[in-house]
């Protein structure tokens, strides 16, 4: 006999917690995403941990083509990036998340709606609907800004010997800058979802307000 539907709910995992780390290139995003995973599985928690493009395979093959290729319009740069979103949610994020697995990211809608709707000037609320519709309405429990002039970033991604910058990372400090104002926009505008780091600040110290913040909705670390 099968179960009844209420006793089927009650049997599901809890849903998995799920973070996007964003902030202009050279912010320190993939440290925090590492120390915040130590933390998670250190509490018992199993984790798994992304990047957008680049989580799936597919997300691989995007993340190559409009990063590393050659020449790309702004708009088919926007929809490849939804492209990418729309795929990782379907396939690795929200069944994560139904699983009872945290999920974090390094990057998610935010960075398409900075980069190119402010960097490229498409209009921060045209790829905001788009990118609405990609993941299907699914948007992070707490995004974290790690806020960085673009200079500083720039001076990082060049001491710590990158070779060769990215199609994004070239370009001028004005759109690196149009891109950071956008991301502390929006952090502005939903202060409950989002916590907002000097990521010029001690690492350390990051990571221990990034835990403090997760301890104050109920997170035990």
């Amino acid at each position: 006999m099968s179960q009844p539907p209420t006793e089927r709910a009650s049997q599901r995992p809890p849903r998995g917690l799920f973070v996007a780390f964003e902030g202009g290139d050279g912010a320190g995003k993939s440290t925090q995403v590492r120390l915040l995973t130590a933390a998670l599985e250190a509490a018992g928690r199993s984790v798994v941990v992304t990047r957008q493009p680049g989580g799936t395979p597919l997300g691989a093959e995007i993340r190559q083509l409009v990063m590393h290729g050659g020449h790309v319009s702004p708009r088919a740069e926007a929809l490849l990036y939804a492209a990418d979103k729309a795929h990782h949610v379907d396939e690795l994020i929200r069944p994560a998340l139904e699983s009872g697995q945290d999920v974090l990211t390094d990057r998610y809608t935010d960075s398409s709606i900075a980069y190119q709707g402010a960097g490229r000037e498409l209009g921060p609320e045209e790829i905001r609907r788009l990118l609405d519709w990609a993941v299907g309405g699914l948007f992070p429990d707490l995004t974290i800004v790690l806020d960085v002039p673009a200079e500083v970033g720039r001076a990082r991604r060049g001491a710590t010997g990158q070779a060769g910058e990215d199609r994004i990372e070239r370009e001028s400090d004005d759109f690196h800058d149009r891109v950071r104002r956008h991301f502390l926009d929006l952090a502005t505008a939903a202060p409950e979802r989002y916590l907002v780091l000097d990521g010029t600040a001690d690492p350390a110290q990051l990571h221990e307000q990034v835990r403090a913040w997760l301890r104050t909705a109920g997170l035990a670390l």
